[in-house]
């Protein structure tokens, strides 16, 4: 029987995407549920399952663009076996173990000794090449982590010269470039970031945060912590929490233009960036008003997982209304971040470096963070602008003011 895998949709306004990569090849025998390939669009990363078991034929080509629906491949599952059966005897052909390869130079005999050649990948192209001309991998090259049709033409053109003419090669300086489309999600991604700057007011303030009693509770509590939730308490969740209760103080900073409207959500769904391979993603996390530290976390967790494995759904990466980006991650001192819209302001964690600063007339070494609001100031103005920053400020700096609405616990307990 010959079944069809068909490219998936990532969303109802998606027409065309783009087959990004194969994990399989051509001929290759796949099992059921097995991922063959993923297809790019620029909303999210989809994978490709296989539907049964047996040879696949690759009909879409890579960096191909298709329209949904389109075949892909198909999947023979008559021929489970004679492909894997074929696909091991090129394996034993190809990879078989060699105790040393004869070289013209005997002093270079005890450098190429070769004792296993499974690391060495070999492209099909490559691979057909060396069985048309009955080489086998002792006879290409050594030391390469892929063998294409370059080295094996050298191989056949001066079969006696290859180990020197590979060791010049490794001590030339390259000047070789390389190309490669940029992807959908890159594509929008860039169109989004230019509109920004274009379409908005953008302005940005910024402040810094002494870190010493968030990362005291972190050091205190982290054991207990992470034997309960199985997971490490990191200072995004206190930020994520203390950007909610700003939010509430604050709330311009969290409203939306739409057309001549301004929409002021009465939630906090917040998204926080994750770098991926793919680029820039903001999973987004929905009423973080409601949640604890640990909540925080294990949603926040579990999100990053599926933006970097490119599993994300697009419904998981839209509908924010705030975005919270760390910079610091990457030992990034301080920044200007670009607004993610239709949001109306997004804040820019940078890294924690230990700086004098005047603490009751005297100066002390404290952990410090820099941290920035950039803000559409056609809605937002200064006063909520540099408000909000301050009492994320005064959230970081005194954690206890999170359970009780920015007041102190000895306030609540006189109700002042």
């Amino acid at each position: 029987m010959i079944l069809e895998v068909k490219i998936p949709s990532p969303g109802e306004s998606i027409s065309e995407v783009l087959l990004a990569r194969w994990f399989v090849e051509n001929g290759d025998q796949v099992e059921k549920d097995q991922e063959l390939g993923e297809v790019e669009s620029d909303k999210a990363t989809l994978p490709l399952i296989a539907i049964g078991s047996g040879a696949i034929s690759i009909l879409v080509k890579e960096a191909e663009t298709v329209k949904i629906g389109t075949v892909s491949c198909t999947i023979d599952t008559e021929k489970i076996g004679a492909t894997q059966k074929k696909k091991s005897e090129n394996d034993k052909s190809l990879y078989q173990p060699v105790q040393e390869i004869k070289v013209v130079n005997e002093s270079l005999v005890e450098e190429n000794k070769i004792t296993d050649h499974e690391a060495i990948k070999v492209t099909p192209l490559a691979r057909k090449m060396m069985e048309d001309q009955n080489l086998s991998m002792e006879d290409i090259l050594s030391g390469l982590q892929r063998i294409t049709t370059r080295e094996v033409e050298m191989v056949i053109q001066s079969p006696t010269s290859v180990i020197s003419d590979i060791s010049a090669k490794k001590e030339t300086i390259s000047r070789e470039t390389k190309r490669q489309p940029m992807s959908s999600l890159r594509k929008k991604l860039a169109e989004r970031l230019v509109a920004v700057k274009n379409e908005t007011a953008m302005l940005t303030t910024f402040n810094e945060v002494d870190m010493t009693e968030v990362m005291a509770i972190r050091k205190k509590y982290q054991q207990k912590f992470e034997a309960k939730y199985g997971l490490k308490v990191g200072f995004m969740s206190f930020f994520a929490k203390a950007v909610s209760e700003a939010l509430k103080l604050h709330p311009m900073v969290n409203a939306q233009l739409d057309g001549d409207e301004i929409v002021q959500p009465s939630y906090f769904d917040i998204g926080i960036a994750v770098s991926t391979d793919k680029g820039l993603m903001v999973p987004v996390l929905r009423n973080v008003e409601t949640m604890s530290l640990s909540d925080i976390e294990k949603n926040l967790a579990a999100m990053a997982a599926k933006a970097r494995s490119g599993r994300i759904s697009l419904e998981e990466m839209s509908g924010g209304t705030f975005t919270i980006t760390n910079g610091g991650v990457f030992g990034s001192m301080l920044s200007t971040p670009i607004i993610n819209p239709p949001q109306s302001a997004i804040l820019g964690m940078h890294n924690i470096i230990e700086r004098p600063v005047a603490i009751d007339g005297k100066v002390e070494i404290r952990p410090i963070m820099y941290v920035a609001l950039s803000y559409d100031h056609r809605i937002i103005d200064g006063k909520d602008s540099v408000g909000f920053l301050v009492k994320v400020k005064q959230f970081i700096e005194h954690p206890t003011k999170l359970l009780f609405g920015s007041s102190t616990p000895e306030e609540t307990l006189l109700g002042i």
